[in-house]
């Protein structure tokens, strides 16, 4: 009896002293589940933290830069091609300048000698036997080359026989064109209507002539090289 008493109060002991420490346990359970602090009371891993950030606080500024060289590559690129364009559109417009400069010259020396022609073949076809010497100096004064000398050796022939004729002859220019032209000389066709008379004699019938003449661009301006008649 004695013996079951002593069994059953060893229990009780077992049981009462698995009880006291509980407390125990249970607290070191609630310390473990509690965050890490640090002797400033914050939590462990702030540094981490920091670090994380720094690096996504970098990769956000190299973000911020890099795009920036884009447009600034863009933007030399763009004033490269407007330098380009100014300088080709400065030439071209030059050039274009030039050859309507030179079209110019070209259209106003060939006028020159049309006129230079027309005027050439009238002083030929236009002479007055009372003043055949000044007619005659004329067409001199608007010759060259072969043409003058040919026909300054002529000269005093031909003024007798218009003075021992008395005769009288005006020319009318009808038509004057280009035939052909090479820059410095010009071929110029030239039809002209001359009326021709003399003292004593029955008055005659409008004559139909035709001349090319070579006009050459001289120190001066334009003179008459050569004169040919054509039928």
């Amino acid at each position: 009896m004695a013996a079951n008493v002593n069994s059953l109060n060893r229990k009780l002991n077992q049981t009462a002293g698995a009880d006291t420490e509980s407390p125990a346990t249970d607290s070191a359970l609630n310390d473990a589940t509690k965050a890490p602090e640090n002797q400033g009371g914050e939590p462990v891993g702030v540094d981490g933290a920091e670090d994380c950030d720094a690096a996504m606080g970098s990769d956000d500024e190299h973000s911020k830069c890099s795009p920036s060289t884009k447009p600034s590559s863009r933007a030399r690129l763009t004033t490269l091609i407007s330098l380009v364009t100014i300088v080709v559109s400065a030439v071209l417009s030059g050039w274009l300048g030039w050859r309507m400069y030179q079209s110019h010259q070209a259209d106003c020396q060939r006028q020159q000698f049309v006129v230079v022609a027309r005027q050439s073949a009238l002083n030929l076809t236009t002479i007055d036997w009372e003043h055949a010497d000044t007619d005659i100096q004329r067409i001199l004064d608007s010759a060259t080359g072969s043409f003058y000398d040919d026909f300054s050796k002529r000269q005093r022939p031909f003024v007798e026989v218009v003075k021992q004729a008395r005769s009288k002859s005006v020319g009318t220019i009808t038509a004057a064109g280009i035939e052909s032209y090479s820059g410095d000389q010009a071929q110029v066709l030239v039809a002209v209507s001359v009326q021709t008379s003399s003292v004593g004699a029955t008055e005659q019938v409008p004559r139909a002539w035709r001349m090319r003449i070579t006009v050459t661009k001289v120190a001066d301006g334009a003179k008459v090289s050569n004169v040919d008649f054509v039928r």
